[in-house]
């Protein structure tokens, strides 16, 4: 008797070992076609040449409260950047900070704006010498007004993020124009180019 419930006890194992093999290939050639089937599409800010430039505040590496209004009777440039210190990053804010002068010549004030906090952003300043304010936007207020926050693609991973993206605002307050393809080490020839 022992014997012949030896023998049923491997035939029933063989029969489970068989139905988890066919198993898995089902599961995987079922979900293969979905992510192949999606497309990314870029988010691009939803702020338009001509609009008024939505009203913000906030406070820069020195402590300084800056708003909106500050701005008036300036050319404005504010750009948008996604992190203090990245490479990226730092080529633009170097770029803008060896072409300040000019800018400044030519009657723009510069301020960027990122989601770091203040002392990010002093550091960051400090490090590179920058001559311009960073406003601190660690709640994402600012970037959301601007509707620089979305989907971006990084070599295939797609994460939500600050859009690097810089808009210059005329004296009265209005969007004179938006560059959404920053060249970020001839930044400050785009924004010239106007």
């Amino acid at each position: 008797m022992a014997k012949k419930n030896i023998a049923k006890k491997t035939t029933s194992t063989k029969k489970k070992v068989v139905a988890r093999k066919i198993t898995p290939p089902i599961v995987k050639s079922q979900s293969t076609p979905a992510p192949s089937s999606e497309k990314f599409i870029p988010h691009v800010t939803s702020l338009q040449v001509g609009m008024a430039a939505p009203y913000f505040e906030g406070i820069d590496q020195h402590g300084n409260k800056i708003t909106s209004a500050d701005l008036f009777n300036f050319k404005s440039v504010i750009y948008f950047y996604p992190k203090d210190d990245t490479p990226g990053c730092t080529k633009e804010a170097c770029n803008l900070r060896d072409n300040y002068q000019h800018l400044i010549d030519k009657g723009y004030k510069i301020i960027g704006v990122s989601p770091d906090n203040i002392a990010s952003h002093k550091k960051f300043a400090e490090k590179y010498h920058l001559p311009f304010s960073l406003i601190a936007d660690e709640n994402k207020n600012i970037v959301r007004a601007f509707d620089v926050w979305g989907k971006k693609n990084m070599m295939g991973n797609i994460y939500e993020g600050v859009i690097r993206t810089t808009f210059v605002l005329d004296q009265e307050g209005d969007i004179a124009e938006i560059i959404t393809k920053v060249d970020v080490e001839n930044h400050a020839k785009q924004i010239m180019q106007e």
